[in-house]
């Protein structure tokens, strides 16, 4: 989160500013998780008036300090009034009289006596004004019909930043994709950032780790509509109906909403009571789904919303579909079980009139849909362009509305020709509840012979459960002592015992739950390498990841230790090559300076290089690789051979031990103070 605090400087009627920023703002600042900024920082970047109004609009959190009449601070607040509704907070020092216009707000006290005493007070303060949301600017408060523009407007992302997510997304890397939207962290641009991350998550389909993102979005803006449509629909494909249903919620409570927002949130919310629904009756015995489907509210409901998502934009002919699909599963089910049907209604007579009217409604819906369809066909058309989804929502009509097995068969052809696989299963996954329940079935069996039939459900109603998953390995560990080290670490002469824990180790992952699936590594001379030829040896297939170009990787992190190590490095790179399975963080191999590995929109991030880089990036790409898509279990285990010292530094065996725990990852240590 970043903070911008608008003050005066030096020392003016007795009261020291910057003293006040330092024991006072900045650390309450901190408590909270916020960076802070003063103007006094953006001195030297070029124009300090441009700098400042992007951050007066584009910080989560304002505050100023209003304690005298500084033209400057007042001049900023107005701007960051006038700009952004909420999170601006003001706090004075009694030593000067408060602006007229200001009193009827609310504004934290200090003493000047003693600033750093209010600490803990101003930090609890600044919590309250993150967390209620309200808003704070008199001038919104006044007009409420006005509209913060858009911060992101004002804000971009580095273009080499950029290349980064869009080869990852290119190469359907999630991993990588996560390690970026971990390292955003804390750069003036973060939010922005993290949505374009998030975007190319949710394209990759990486739920759990686009979940992670899209979140850090909302902490900064709970009522942004990007994040929350897009939660809506991460947290019902993780399963979380309730937390999907209430983002959603959130994006249509949102003023700012456009039309085809509002129709994109109703028809998410459609489709998680569709998902209730069928979880209704897909788990009662096979001859009871068809009555349990009909009398669920989750029936009515989900139709309701699709045709409200329909109404609110008729060019969302998705929404409208779908409204026509579930219309037409009310009215077949209704009329091969009338007596099911007229339940929920007073007689007979008022059971046959409402199904009527909806047959007539249905009638009216298919015309709609289908006018709203074809303008999105002819769009296309023009534009030479293909949608495989609008084609596909061609034939779903057609099935729906035509009993032409042979066309509609065609259609779906057509459809899916040359379609992706997840594309087919959409299709079958909707064709199933029409199976299923026993309706809309005329043209089922001409279209499963084009799209293939869907497994049947299981007898008892219950889905199987799913297998466990095998675990993914992950190693850091010690490298061999080089020549003259002071503090013995791991000696050559301890290989042995090295490797005899390291396989124990792995071999007790093996024969735990579904077993492993694969492990990663990197090649240094010790513990890596043992690792890898343990893993050989037991037949568990290995990823290698390098931080820089092998020629450097030998000079930094295996010749020390001998020609006998280099040659078994070289052993296990070309192997892996072989393999297509080395990946090298740093393709730079002619840099002096470390941080050049780094890329350039990155270097300014303190404390922070290739080597933690390197860490990180294997740990993301493991959990992804290991992670259950449909939970947020990382199913990794990182085996360390460590002796539980801080050790060399940022980027060693202590840094990932430490990173995996904060992720909440598994973590075998073998004890070298122990073995050795």
């Amino acid at each position: 989160m970043r903070a911008f605090i608008i003050r005066p400087f030096g020392v003016k009627n007795e009261l020291d500013f910057d003293e006040v920023e330092r024991v006072l703002l900045a650390p309450a600042l901190r408590l909270v998780g916020a960076e802070g900024a003063t103007p006094i920082d953006i001195v030297e970047a070029g124009n300090i008036r441009a700098d400042m109004f992007r951050r007066l609009l584009t910080a989560d959190l304002v505050v100023a300090d209003l304690s005298i009449h500084n033209a400057n601070v007042l001049y900023a607040l107005g701007i960051r009034h006038a700009l952004r509704g909420r999170s601006t907070f003001m706090l004075r020092s009694d030593v000067d009289r408060f602006p007229f216009d200001l009193q009827t707000d609310r504004c934290f006290l200090y003493r000047k006596e003693d600033p750093a005493a209010h600490l803990d007070a101003l930090a609890a303060a600044l919590r309250r004004t993150l967390d209620s949301g309200a808003q704070d600017s008199p001038v919104f408060m006044s007009l409420p019909n006005l509209r913060e523009p858009d911060p992101s407007a004002f804000m971009f992302v580095p273009q080499d930043f950029g290349e980064e997510v869009k080869r990852a997304e290119e190469h359907r890397r999630a991993g990588d994709l996560a390690l970026l939207s971990y390292e955003v962290k804390g750069f003036e641009w973060e939010a922005l950032g993290w949505r374009v991350v998030g975007r190319a998550q949710f394209a990759l389909k990486a739920f759990p780790a686009a979940r992670v993102t899209w979140e850090r979005v909302l902490r900064l803006a709970p009522d942004d509509l990007e994040a929350n449509i897009t939660l809506g629909t991460i947290y019902e494909r993780l399963g979380d109906l309730t937390r999907s249903t209430q983002a959603l919620e959130r994006a249509l409570d949102n003023k700012a909403a456009t039309r085809n927002q509002r129709a994109e949130a109703y028809s998410l919310l459609a489709r998680n009571a569709k998902t209730r629904w069928r979880g209704e009756w897909e788990r009662a015995a096979p001859e009871g789904r068809a009555a349990a489907a009909l009398r669920s509210s989750h029936l009515r409901e989900s139709f309701e919303s699709y045709e409200r998502a329909f109404g609110e934009d008729l060019n969302h002919f998705y929404s409208g579909l779908n409204a026509l699909a579930m219309l037409k599963v009310i009215i077949a089910l209704a009329e091969a079980m009338p007596g099911v049907w007229a339940e929920g209604f007073r007689s007979d007579r008022k059971a046959a009139e409402a199904l009527s009217e909806y047959g007539e409604h249905a009638t009216k819906l298919a015309a709609a849909v289908e006018l709203s369809l074809r303008a999105e066909l002819a769009r296309l058309e023009r534009e030479e362009r293909r949608d495989v989804w609008a084609e596909i929502s061609a034939a779903d009509l057609s099935c729906i509305t035509e009993n032409a097995p042979p066309r509609v068969a065609a259609a779906y052809r057509k459809a899916l020709a040359n379609a992706p696989d997840f594309a087919f299963d959409a299709v079958r996954k909707q064709l199933a509840i029409y199976r299923d329940l026993g309706v809309l079935k005329e043209n089922l069996r001409e279209v499963f012979e084009v799209v293939g039939e869907p497994p049947a459900l299981p007898e008892e109603g219950r889905p199987a459960a799913a297998p466990p998953r095998p675990r993914v390995l992950l190693f850091t560990g010690h490298m061999i002592d080089g020549p003259g080290r002071a503090e013995p670490r791991f000696p050559q002469a301890k290989e042995g015992a090295a490797r005899e824990k390291i396989k124990e180790a792995v071999v007790r992952e093996m024969r735990t739950g579904a077993g492993v699936a694969c492990a990663y590594a990197g090649a240094a001379s010790g513990g890596d390498i043992l690792f890898q030829e343990v893993c050989a040896e037991l037949n568990i297939p290995t990823r290698l990841y390098l931080a820089v170009p092998p020629a450097k990787y030998v000079i930094t992190s295996v010749q020390k230790a001998g020609d006998e190590w280099v040659g078994r490095f070289w052993g296990i790179y070309n192997a892996h090559r072989e393999r297509g399975q080395v990946r090298v963080l740093s393709e730079a191999a002619d840099v002096e300076d470390e941080r050049e590995h780094l890329p350039a929109w990155l270097r300014p991030k303190p404390d922070y290089g290739i080597w933690q880089r390197n860490n990180l990036w294997t740990l993301f790409n493991a959990l992804d690789e290991g992670c259950d898509p449909k939970t947020d279990d990382p199913n990794i285990t990182l085996i360390a051979l460590w002796d539980g010292k801080s050790g060399d530094g940022p980027g060693g065996t202590a840094d990932l031990v430490e990173k995996v725990g904060d992720l909440g990852a598994r973590s075998v240590v073998i004890k070298t103070t122990e073995i050795f």
